[in-house]
C-alpha cells in the first residue's frame, strides 16, 4: 500500500527524454509541412493569376473574331481590349500581347530569395480560319506542377 502511494508521488509530470521526443517529432512533421504549405500557396497563386487573365483573354478572342484580324488586337487601353490593372496575381508591368495575340505576364506565384519572380507565362491562343472557339496554350514557368499549374490546368500541356 505504501509503495503505491510513493509510485503516485513520485510521476507527477512528463520525464525529459518523454518532452524531447515530442519536440522531435514536431520538428520533423514542421519540416515537412512547411515547404509543402509554400508549394500549395504558389499554386494557389498561379491558378489565381490565369483566372485575372480570362478577362484578357476573352476580350482579346472577342477582338480577333469581330476583326478578323490581330491588327488591333495588341494594345490594351485601344478600343478592343480594355487596360488591365495590376492585381493581386499580376505584377507590373501589364501583360503584353504580341502581334500574334500571346499573352505574356508576370504572377506572385513564387519569388526566390532575392524576391526574383519565378513564375512566367506565355498563353498563346490558336486562330484557325473558320474555328468556332480559341484554344488557347500556356507555356513558361507558370506551368511547373511543384510551384505552379500541372499539366492539363490553365492550358498548360
Amino acid at each position: 500500500m505504501k509503495s503505491t502511494q510513493m509510485m503516485k508521488k513520485l510521476q507527477k509530470g512528463f520525464t525529459l527524454i518523454e518532452l524531447m521526443i515530442v519536440v522531435a517529432i514536431i520538428g520533423i512533421l514542421a519540416a515537412v509541412a512547411l515547404p509543402q504549405y509554400s508549394n500549395y500557396t504558389s499554386r494557389t497563386k498561379a491558378a489565381g493569376a490565369m483566372a485575372e487573365l480570362d478577362s484578357l483573354k476573352l476580350s482579346i478572342a472577342e477582338c480577333y473574331q469581330a476583326d478578323g484580324a490581330w491588327t488591333n488586337c495588341t494594345q490594351m487601353g485601344s478600343g478592343s481590349i480594355p487596360q488591365m490593372a495590376t492585381t493581386k496575381f499580376i505584377l507590373a508591368p501589364l501583360p503584353a500581347i504580341s502581334a500574334t495575340g500571346a499573352i505574356t505576364s508576370a504572377t506572385t506565384a513564387a519569388t526566390d530569395a532575392a524576391g526574383a519572380n519565378l513564375l512566367v507565362t506565355s498563353i498563346t491562343p490558336s486562330a484557325v480560319s473558320g474555328q468556332a472557339n480559341m484554344i488557347w496554350t500556356t507555356l513558361g514557368s507558370l506551368c511547373n506542377p511543384t510551384r505552379g499549374l500541372k499539366p492539363g490546368q490553365g492550358g498548360c500541356l
